[in-house]
């Protein structure tokens, strides 16, 4: 399990994006996406579509 902390808070306009990831919004302002990541490859895919969408990364946390 992951959880990547991002800026702002998305709304599930952005669920087909993050395909089987939770979102959680935080009161900071802050949007958390949580879930399973099979290996390093899928996780960088991830974090190329945070880079490709012009979202800002804060953390990224493996549980």
């Amino acid at each position: 399990m992951y959880e990547i902390r991002l800026k702002g808070y998305l709304d599930s306009r952005w669920a087909d994006k993050f395909a089987n990831m939770a979102f959680t919004h935080k009161t900071d302002g802050t949007t958390i996406l949580s879930g399973p990541v099979a290996d390093q490859a899928e996780l960088y895919g991830l974090l190329r579509k945070v880079r490709d969408l012009g979202l800002t990364l804060i953390s990224i946390n493996r549980n």
